[in-house]
């Protein structure tokens, strides 16, 4: 079968599944798919590159701004504190990549 004979029925078929989760209120909002979507991409980070000096930064950071979204979104919790508490978290994380515990990546040893 011909790629360019199956775009028109997929587009279809997506297109009618993303419209009838609309119609029936089952579809999320944009926040809540950002905000999973986040979390999703942390994990994976987490899964895929291992444990690093950058991956322990970067995959809770994601993480924790998906998390903070999505509290946002689900239970109206002001941005302030979001942002101290996401300030503090990633300072503990950056304190914890200096230490020795936690490897390099593999193609980037120090100089």
């Amino acid at each position: 079968m011909r790629t360019s004979s199956m775009l028109l029925p997929l587009f279809l078929i997506v297109a009618g599944v993303l419209w009838l989760l609309k119609s029936m209120d089952w579809f999320p909002s944009t926040a809540m798919i950002v905000a999973y979507g986040l979390v999703a991409t942390g994990l994976l980070l987490l899964i895929f590159d291992g444990i690093n000096k950058q991956s322990i930064v970067s995959a809770p950071l994601l993480m924790y701004v998906g998390g903070a979204i999505y509290a946002r979104h689900e239970y109206l919790i002001a941005t302030s504190p979001l942002i101290a508490i996401g300030m503090i978290f990633s300072g503990c994380l950056m304190l914890l990549s200096r230490s020795s515990m936690v490897p390099y990546k593999k193609n980037t040893l120090p100089k």
